[in-house]
């Protein structure tokens, strides 16, 4: 059931001047309701930050897979990456100049492991209005369909929120979107270490069981204007945003500096959120 008081129409982004994307691939954003790929962190870099989750990961000890969430205003490391100018270079030609990051997750699928991600639509667990989020998926690991990639089904970010059902044995959620498979050809989010994409918080995807033998893991950052807002202040509680760039004149969101600490044994996350 869509929550109550949310908006989950989608509204084109319109942008005459774009600094970093052209012209025809906000009209495939809006489109479709993705973009990929773009090169982000040359390889020095990227392994770099693959040494500095797999620390993070192994911290967490059993939980270390899917348990390094929302640290964005807790660990200075994912700190400098949600705020890095090459991604937000990116993300300000589609949620305008002013950009705050609410939430970030990593995302690592060990070699052979049967979970999957069901087909669904990111708003639709989130107490945001009006569903203007956009996702970042930095791929840590080289990412494709033999290691269990994302998938979106493209069209599907502008026609509102779809119903849902329980989902099968093995599913990290227990609701997925019904009628998924009948609603057009999935499309693989096969990246390269280093490189990212972005998608509406409305498409429609998924992931399958990584049988492969090779590890798949990304960073997710969820990005939005400070004009959505909101709407359940219960949920507020796990919400530690970040003005990445521009201002909040809304007032609405409580902003965090940026962390001294990077000892993710010394914190905690405020809260989990999907996984893709």
């Amino acid at each position: 059931m869509p929550e109550v008081g949310i908006d989950y129409s989608f509204t084109p982004v319109e942008n005459e001047k774009p600094e970093c994307l052209t012209p025809q691939q906000i009209q495939n954003y809006n489109e479709l309701g993705y973009l990929r790929p773009f090169d982000i962190y040359a390889a020095p870099e990227i392994a770099e930050i693959r040494k500095y989750f797999d620390g993070l990961i192994t911290a967490k000890g059993d939980d270390g897979a899917f348990g390094v969430n929302c640290f964005q205003a807790r660990l200075s490391g994912i700190w400098d990456i949600a705020t890095e100018p090459r991604i937000l270079d990116l993300v300000e030609d589609i949620v305008g100049p002013d950009i705050v990051c609410w939430a970030t997750a990593v995302l690592s699928k060990p070699a052979n492991t049967s979970n999957f991600v069901p087909w669904h639509q990111d708003a639709s667990f989130w107490s945001l209005s009006p569903a203007r989020t956009v996702t970042v998926w930095l791929a840590i690991d080289d990412a494709d369909e033999e290691n269990a990639a994302m998938q979106w089904i493209p069209r599907t970010h502008d026609k509102g929120h779809f119903e849902v059902e329980k989902s099968g044995t093995g599913a990290v959620f227990h609701l997925q979107t019904a009628g998924a498979n009948q609603m057009g050809t999935p499309v693989s989010d096969s990246l390269e270490a280093g490189q990212c994409s972005l998608h509406a918080d409305m498409i429609i995807h998924g992931s399958p069981p990584n049988l492969s033998n090779r590890r798949r893991c990304g960073l997710t950052m969820r990005y939005c204007s400070p004009a959505v807002r909101i709407v359940d202040q219960s949920w507020s509680a796990g919400v530690e945003a970040i003005v990445c760039r521009g201002e909040d004149r809304s007032g609405h969101w409580k902003h965090h500096t940026r962390p001294h600490n990077d000892d993710i044994t010394k914190c905690s996350s405020p809260r989990a959120y999907g996984n893709n």
